[in-house]
C-alpha cells in the first residue's frame, strides 16, 4: 500500500504504535496523536533514525474540549495532508456500570466516539474533495456483541463498527476506504488502562494477538476495500458469528459469568 502520509490517533503505544512502525518501513511519512509527550517522541526519533520518512508529533489529551478541531488545526497550520486517517485511541472501563465513576464514562464515550466523529467528518470532507483517501476505525470483537462489566465500552465500539460501515457504502465509490478494525484480545495495556484484575489479565495472556499482526491484518483488509476485519485466533471469528446461532440472552448469561469481579 503507497500512501503518503497517515495520521494515528494513540500512537504511543500499542496497536497505534504498531501501525506507526509498520507505514513506516512502507516510507509513510507520519502524524503521530497522543497526550504522552516523552512517549511520542522517543518513537518519532526512533523511526526517523531507522528511516527517511518525516514524522510530525502532535502532543494532545483528546479528551479535552474542542481537541479534535486542535489536531485538525496543527495539521492544516504544518500544510499537511492526511491521506490515511487511522482514529486508535481509545479506552475500557472494567466493572459494573452502577458502581463505576461516572465522569471516566462520560470521557470514554468522548474519546472513543466524539473524538472519532468529528476526526472522521474533518478530514472525510477533504478526502472527498480531492478523490481519494483511506480511514481506519479502530472498533473492536466487543463491537458485535454487549459486553456486561464493559457496557459503555462494548456500546461505544458498536457505534464504530456501524458508523464505518455505514461510511463504506457511502464512499467506497468514491475513491475512499473506510475499515472498521476489530481486534480481539491484543498484546497491549488496554487490559491495564481498563482497570481489569491482574488474574482476569493473566487468564487471557495466553489467546493474545500481537498488535503487529493486527495491523498486518488491517493494512491487508484496507487494500482490499474490505468494510471490516476481524483479527486474531480463529475464536474471535466464531463469537462475532455466535448471535446468529444462539439467542441474545443465553449468550449475555454466559459472557456475564464470564467476566463477573470475583
Amino acid at each position: 500500500m503507497v500512501t503518503k502520509t497517515a495520521l494515528i490517533t494513540g500512537a504511543s503505544s500499542g496497536i497505534g504504535q504498531a501501525f506507526a512502525e509498520e507505514l513506516a518501513t512502507c516510507h509513510t511519512h507520519l502524524i503521530l496523536v497522543a497526550r504522552s509527550h516523552d512517549k511520542l517522541y522517543r518513537l518519532a526519533k526512533q523511526l526517523q533514525e531507522k528511516t527517511s520518512i518525516h514524522v510530525e508529533v502532535i502532543v494532545q489529551d483528546l479528551t479535552e474540549p474542542q481537541a479534535a478541531q486542535k489536531v485538525y488545526d496543527r495539521v492544516q497550520d504544518k500544510g499537511l495532508s492526511v491521506d490515511l486517517l487511522i482514529n486508535n485511541a481509545g479506552f475500557g472501563d472494567y466493572g459494573p456500570f452502577a458502581e463505576r465513576d461516572l465522569s471516566r464514562q462520560l470521557e470514554m464515550i468522548q474519546l472513543n466516539v466524539t473524538v472519532l466523529v468529528e476526526l472522521t467528518h474533518l478530514f472525510l470532507s477533504e478526502m472527498q474533495q480531492r478523490g481519494e483517501g483511506s480511514i481506519i476505525n479502530v472498533a473492536s470483537l466487543a463491537g458485535f456483541q454487549a459486553l456486561p462489566y464493559l457496557s459503555t465500552y462494548s456500546a461505544t465500539k458498536a457505534f464504530v463498527l456501524s458508523f464505518t460501515e455505514a461510511l463504506w457504502a457511502e464512499n467506497k465509490d468514491k475513491g475512499i476506504k473506510c475499515l472498521a478494525l476489530c481486534p480481539g484480545p491484543t498484546e497491549s495495556n488496554f487490559f491495564e488502562a481498563a482497570r481489569f484484575p491482574q488474574s482476569f489479565e493473566n487468564k487471557n495472556n495466553s489467546s493474545l494477538t500481537s498488535a503487529e499482526e493486527v495491523v498486518r491484518d488491517a493494512l491487508n483488509a484496507l487494500d482490499n476495500h474490505k468494510s471490516n476485519v476481524v483479527t486474531g485466533k480463529i475464536m474471535n471469528n466464531l463469537i462475532v458469528n455466535a448471535s446468529r446461532l444462539f439467542p441474545r440472552e443465553f449468550l449475555l448469561n454466559a459472557i456475564e459469568k464470564q467476566f463477573k469481579p470475583n
